[in-house]
Order: structure tokens, then C-alpha cells, then sequence
């Protein structure tokens, strides 16, 4: 009797470890689709910056060559139609450019959606497999609350932007129906006066762009967010 006992308790040892390899072997599966998903954030959310940064840098160096222009124009006194023509042009090139790229955050915007669909489906099921373990369980927690930090300031970060831009086409529309009047009035004294303090509104929300930056900077305890 001794004999099969021994056996049985044998088995059911052998049982039990092939229990514990299963389970090892589904959290190491589920860890390695966490870590590819974590680094295409990482990718998608350096891809957004640097379509950010490109769109600054272009709407200074328009606003130069308006100014450069504008310029020229006076000291050799050229005629109406052609300015309007310029402005024109220089409108739809911006708005042109403007929706192209928000269809490119509107796209980046779904794939983040969706990378942080299928992380929330894996954190579902590693939280049902390991119940029993309390460490797991507020590592998880934890990684939740920081994508979802992440994920408000960038939302917020664009909401920004989007504001900035429509202001900035109301702004050139106002100078369009300016321009008009003043030469049907041939007031273009008036035109340099309107241009300048349009370049300085924009220096003073690039600085403060920059000032809003560094305070995020402090704030976030050291953590770059940068545009």
C-alpha cells in the first residue's frame, strides 16, 4: 500500500509543477506584448513632436518672409493687386498645410486609441491570472495611472495648439479685410503699424510657449514634455 501511495503522491507532485511552468510561461508571453506595445507609444509619441516642431519652425519663416515682403513692396511701391495676390497665396499655402497636418494627429490620435485598447485587454488578463499576487497587481496599477498622465498632456498639449492655430486664422483674416481698406485708401503707414504688432503678439506667445514649457518642466518633477 505504501508503494502506490507514493506513487500518487509523486504524480500529483509532478502535476503541480507543470501547473506553475504553464502559468510562467503565459506572464512571460503577456510581459513581451506589454513591452512591444510600450515602445510604438514611445515611437508614435517622438513622431508627434517632431511634426510639432516642423510646424513651428515653418509658420516663423513665413511670418519673415511676409515681413521681408512687406518690405520691399513699400520701399518700391508696387501695386495693390499685387499684394492681395501674395496674401492670397500665402493663406492657402497655410491652410493647406494646417489640415494636412491635423490629419496627421487626427491619425496618431486612433492608433494611440488603439494601442491603448489592446494594453487595457492585456492588463485585463494578467489581473485575472494573478489575483494571488498583490506586488503584480499594484505594478499594474501604477503603469495604468502613468499612460493615463502621459495621455491627458498630450491631449491637452494639442488642444493648445489647435486653439493657437484657429486664432492665428483669424488673425490673417483680419489683416486681409485691413489690407483692403487701407489701399482702397492708400494708408500704408498704417499697414507697417498693423504688421509689427502682429509680429509682436506672436513673440510674445512664442515666449510664452516657452515659459509654459519650463513651469510643465518643474511641475512634472524633472519629466521632459517638450513640443
Amino acid at each position: 500500500m505504501r508503494g502506490p501511495l507514493r506513487l500518487l503522491l509523486l504524480l500529483l507532485l509532478l502535476l503541480l509543477l507543470l501547473l506553475r511552468l504553464l502559468l510562467l510561461l503565459l506572464l512571460l508571453r503577456l510581459l513581451l506584448r506589454l513591452l512591444l506595445l510600450l515602445l510604438r507609444l514611445l515611437l508614435l509619441l517622438l513622431l508627434l513632436r517632431l511634426l510639432l516642431r516642423l510646424l513651428l519652425r515653418l509658420l516663423l519663416l513665413l511670418l519673415l518672409l511676409l515681413l521681408l515682403l512687406l518690405r520691399l513692396l513699400l520701399r518700391l511701391l508696387l501695386l495693390r493687386l499685387l499684394l492681395l495676390l501674395l496674401l492670397l497665396l500665402l493663406l492657402l499655402r497655410l491652410l493647406l498645410r494646417l489640415r494636412l497636418l491635423l490629419l496627421l494627429l487626427l491619425r496618431l490620435l486612433l492608433r494611440l486609441l488603439l494601442l491603448l485598447l489592446r494594453l487595457l485587454l492585456l492588463l485585463r488578463l494578467l489581473l485575472l491570472l494573478l489575483r494571488l499576487r498583490l506586488l503584480l497587481l499594484l505594478l499594474l496599477r501604477l503603469l495604468l495611472l502613468l499612460r493615463l498622465l502621459l495621455l491627458l498632456r498630450l491631449l491637452l498639449l494639442l488642444l493648445r495648439l489647435l486653439l493657437r492655430l484657429l486664432l492665428l486664422r483669424l488673425l490673417l483674416l483680419l489683416l486681409l479685410l485691413l489690407l483692403r481698406l487701407l489701399l482702397r485708401l492708400l494708408l500704408l503707414r498704417l499697414l507697417l503699424l498693423l504688421l509689427l504688432l502682429l509680429l509682436l503678439l506672436l513673440l510674445r506667445r512664442l515666449w510664452r510657449l516657452r515659459l509654459s514649457k519650463r513651469r510643465a518642466y518643474i511641475m512634472g518633477g524633472g519629466k521632459r514634455f517638450k513640443i
